[in-house]
């Protein structure tokens, strides 16, 4: 059975579309069939995020009629699937948003997970991709703006009878003005499934437009991103530390961007 889970948020730079692409590449890890669809059709990112920004069909030329979603479909070389959007603004023009739940829908036992890297907060793309997902996942920071914004989504998704699974608590620095665990979960009223600390190996991977969990695996926030893809698939999650793929290339490039 297929599980489409949307990955929300009530503001943007919360984290979500490094969070997508990691997540991807943690299920796919598993054995699972993954589809990850950037469904931020104004400032879609998770291309850029995974090495897919110069794709020649995007998910827009779906959207327009111009093409078919089969051509728009790239193998990521981590084993899942990833419907990438464009990044040319004049690709917005003649997109029909209303046709996102058909395109979702229709990928329905193709993968075991669809992961929607929704547009932030209540606009029209974010209710597109909202009205065709089964399970959300709410993605926040432990900052009282972004709690207040997420509690926005997390009442609509409720009043359209969603399945909330979670609250994913991301960027925690530990500092004395950001909101604990329990404090989180007293206001938005759902467990926090994993904090994910602010790791300053993500802008790197960034960077290098790979999945942080294949060039810094050991990293802390790569490990909490495995055991939120364990969570999910209902599988126990024992940490093992893991060498990063690197090639000497790799290496001087890290060393650069550090």
């Amino acid at each position: 059975m297929t599980r489409i889970i949307n990955l929300v948020s009530g503001k943007g730079g919360v984290g979500k579309t490094t969070l997508t692409a990691n997540l991807a590449y943690a299920l796919a890890e598993l054995g699972e069939e993954v589809v990850a669809i950037d469904a931020n059709l104004t400032t879609p990112h998770l291309g850029l995020h995974l090495g897919l920004q110069f794709v020649p069909i995007t998910l827009h030329d779906v959207l327009k009629g111009s093409s078919n979603l089969k051509n728009a479909l790239y193998p990521h070389p981590f084993g899942f699937k990833v419907l990438p959007g464009s990044l040319n603004v004049n690709d917005l023009q003649g997109v029909d948003v209303g046709k996102l739940p058909e395109i979702i829908l229709s990928l329905l036992g193709k993968a075991d997970y669809i992961l929607l890297d929704s547009a932030p907060g209540l606009g029209r793309e974010a209710a597109s991709s909202l009205s065709s997902t089964q399970e959300i996942l709410v993605v926040t920071n432990p900052t009282m703006p972004s709690l207040v914004d997420a509690l926005k989504v997390l009442k609509v998704a409720e009043s359209i009878h969603k399945q909330v699974i979670g609250v994913i608590l991301n960027r925690v620095g530990r500092k004395s003005y950001e909101l604990s665990k329990s404090e989180v979960e007293n206001i938005l009223g759902f467990p926090v499934l994993v904090e994910i600390p602010e790791d300053k190996n993500i802008p790197k991977s960034i960077a290098m437009k790979r999945p942080l969990l294949d060039v810094f695996p050991d990293s802390p926030a790569a490990v909490e991103i495995r055991r939120l893809a364990h969570n999910l698939a209902g599988i126990p999650f024992k940490y093992k530390p893991r060498k990063p793929a690197f090639n000497l290339i790799e290496r001087l490039v890290n060393w650069m961007i550090r």
